[in-house]
């Protein structure tokens, strides 16, 4: 097949055809031209036009064949259009006034997915800026064609982005595992300006959000679509577990200090662990810590039997098994721990 041919295919000429190929030592050069006798197609609204004028050549980087870069050159012509006015004519293989072609942005994009921006630019003999703006403009088209309708269920979560808790808010549509958007920051502005993008009815179909328990979505979530489900995931639960059970650790050795301050001393993971992932050390040092009358032993008692919870298969017993640890966290002798409690 000759090169002529191969872009004429995946470019998907219509209206334009491939006048002339040239190759040296450093690129392939592909001079493309309208088709005698085609009309222009508006890029606004895409019904085909009377010419007008034709503009000066432009250059496009293509993708490269055989890694020899590509380069696509053309007079783009303008024509006139009853709704539009004048305006330039819609090229397949163009997006907007990007001199990179529609091809090369995916491609750019699509690498950018799996490896670091320096290593696509390096990897594509291009700057890593021409990779940002690559990834920018698949992430505008995917935005400006995003499907929204449909969607029931729903998670949201935050990413660190770099060091210094510079963080990002994430929404997924967990029904069809994709991204559906995100946003700088993990406050309620974060949240709240993707609620902005669904219709009243689109919000009103969301059925089920799966989210961590961070208060600032809490908030968005039920004032933006009330009537959903909020699910926490096993991970967060158990995360903010170990959390308080790790703060009444703490909040126990500061007490002790000033009389016995070895007590507890490295034995953070002796309590955050699972009992069966304890070293021979550990087991001997939490039988230790067992005899005595520590706040940190009651703690550990209701974190341990939290488990029992994630082995229920049916939704009653499991209603039933979560009104019992609530009983259990709220009696009054545990309730010296200031254990946080789950509420139903």
């Amino acid at each position: 097949m000759h090169i002529s041919s191969l872009l004429r295919r995946t470019l998907g000429l219509k209206g334009h055809k491939v006048k002339k190929v040239t190759m040296d030592d450093r690129e392939i050069k592909a001079q493309l031209e309208a088709r005698k006798g085609s009309r222009p197609i508006c890029s606004s609204c895409g019904r085909k036009m009377p010419g007008y004028d034709t503009l000066r050549e432009r250059s496009w980087r293509h993708v490269p064949l055989w890694w020899i870069p590509v380069t696509l050159t053309y007079r783009p012509r303008r024509g006139r259009c009853k709704r539009c006015g004048v305006v330039v004519e819609k090229m397949p293989w163009s997006q907007g006034k990007s001199s990179l072609s529609v091809p090369l942005i995916v491609l750019l994009a699509t690498y950018a997915r799996i490896l670091p921006f320096e290593e696509v630019a390096r990897l594509f003999s291009c700057h890593w800026n021409t990779v940002r703006s690559a990834v920018a403009q698949a992430v505008s088209f995917g935005l400006a064609h995003r499907d929204t309708g449909g969607i029931t269920v729903i998670g949201i979560d935050e990413i660190a982005r770099r060091k210094g808790h510079k963080y990002m808010t994430m929404v997924y549509d967990l029904s069809h595992m994709r991204l559906l958007w995100c946003g700088e920051g993990r406050d309620k502005a974060a949240l709240r300006a993707f609620f902005s993008c669904l219709s009243k009815e689109e919000k009103e179909a969301i059925e089920v959000i799966c989210c961590d328990m961070w208060r600032p979505y809490l908030d968005v979530v039920e004032e933006e679509v009330p009537g959903a489900t909020l699910v926490f995931d096993k991970f967060h639960l158990v995360r903010h577990l170990l959390g308080a059970v790790d703060e009444v650790r703490r909040e126990e050795a500061r007490e002790l200090k000033g009389r016995d301050p070895e007590v507890l001393k490295k034995t953070r993971y002796i309590f955050l662990k699972n009992p069966e992932n304890l070293t021979r050390g550990q087991r001997a040092r939490l039988s230790e810590l067992e005899k005595l009358n520590l706040k940190i032993n009651r703690a550990y008692l209701l974190k341990e039997a939290f488990r029992a919870f994630w082995d229920y298969t049916y939704p009653a017993w499991a209603e039933s098994y979560l009104d019992q640890w609530i009983w259990w966290a709220t009696h009054p002798v545990f309730r010296q721990v200031k254990f946080p409690v789950f509420s139903k």
